[in-house]
Formats: structure tokens, C-alpha cells, sequence
């Protein structure tokens, strides 16, 4: 079952590439600051590179609102850094490649296919306490779009920002968000 919205993200060791490094990562990593944890099924594959390059292609914008990206596969962070040694369209990551061989992350977000090994395609939004505050799972064959998770972010930083108000749907930053009140009732 996937891990619920407003709960904290459970304990997790694992190592990631990362800027041509290997590097440990926990569940503290996500404290302090916005994350994406973003699951994806197995390095080599073909939808999956398409999502990690659209991913990278972003990484950019995401930094600016102080986001970081940590992707997940049951892959060895070994076989990360393969991936991206001879993949053009990784080798663009900066974000974390973490390994989850032992599928304790993947478990633990409730992600994991049964019998599979193999992470679903799913995405979870972290604020800096470490609170879920955002999931979209998707099916095999659904490939997953940066510009929606940046607009997500948007608005789940915003409502984090703005106590009472919350961003109706399509919102963009900068456009007006709802306070909801009795007086709103029946009239949207």
C-alpha cells in the first residue's frame, strides 16, 4: 500500500551517485529543505530514461525553489553510474541516483511490485519536515511529466506559505488561490 499523504517518510540507508560520487543518503537527507523522491522501475529501459532526462531538464527550476530530486530504482548505485557513464540522455542528471537493491525504500513508500523487485512509476513530494505532501503513481506504460511536478511544487509551497489559502486546479504561480469559507460554499 502506498505510504499516505501527511505522514513522514520512514527510515531509510542507501547509497546514490551523485556528481560522479558515491554518497550515502537517508531519510535525513530530506529534512530542511522540499524533495522529490521519484521511483522509477529499472535503469536501461525506455520509458524510464525518458523521464530522468525530462527530470534533468529541470533540475535547474527545481533548484531555484530550493527542491531536490533523489530518483529511486532497485538498481545498485553501481549500475547507476554505468547508466549514466553511457547514456547521453543521463549522463545530463545532477540530482541523486539511489540504489534501493534491497527494496527497503521502495517498501517503505509502499511502491514496490509485488513478487517483481521492480519500483512503480511513482512520485512523492517531501516538504522540510519530512511530511508527504504530494503522490501521483502511474502504470508502466505512463510516462511522468516535470513541467505538472513543478507546478505541484508551486502549489504545495504556496499553500505551506499561505495558511487558509489553497490553489484550485490549473493553478499557476501568480494566478488566485481560494480561501476557503462558508461564504464560498455553492458559489465556485
Amino acid at each position: 500500500m502506498v505510504q499516505s499523504l501527511n505522514t513522514a517518510v520512514k527510515p531509510f540507508t542507501a547509497t546514490a551517485f551523485h556528481n560522479g560520487e558515491f554518497v550515502e543518503v537517508t531519510e535525513q537527507s530530506l529534512i530542511g529543505k522540499w524533495s522529490v523522491v521519484f521511483f522509477y522501475p529499472a535503469d536501461f529501459t525506455f520509458v524510464c530514461p525518458t523521464e530522468l532526462g525530462d527530470l534533468a531538464d529541470h533540475y535547474d527550476q527545481l533548484q531555484k525553489l530550493g527542491v531536490e530530486v533523489y530518483s529511486v530504482s532497485t538498481d545498485t548505485h553501481f549500475t547507476h553510474k554505468a547508466w549514466h557513464d553511457s547514456s547521453e540522455t543521463i549522463a545530463k542528471i545532477k540530482y541523486f541516483m539511489v540504489g534501493d537493491q534491497t527494496g527497503t525504500i521502495s517498501n517503505n513508500f509502499g511502491v514496490m511490485r509485488e513478487g517483481q523487485g521492480l519500483a512503480d512509476r511513482a512520485t512523492f513530494v517531501i516538504d522540510p519536515e519530512g511530511v508527504i505532501q504530494a503522490i501521483e503513481v502511474t502504470a508502466e506504460g505512463i510516462g511522468r511529466d516535470a513541467e505538472d511536478l513543478l507546478r505541484k511544487i508551486k502549489a504545495a509551497q504556496y499553500v505551506a506559505a499561505h495558511p487558509g489559502e489553497v490553489c484550485p486546479a490549473k493553478w499557476r504561480e501568480g494566478e488566485a488561490t481560494l480561501a476557503p469559507s462558508l461564504d464560498l460554499v455553492g458559489k465556485i
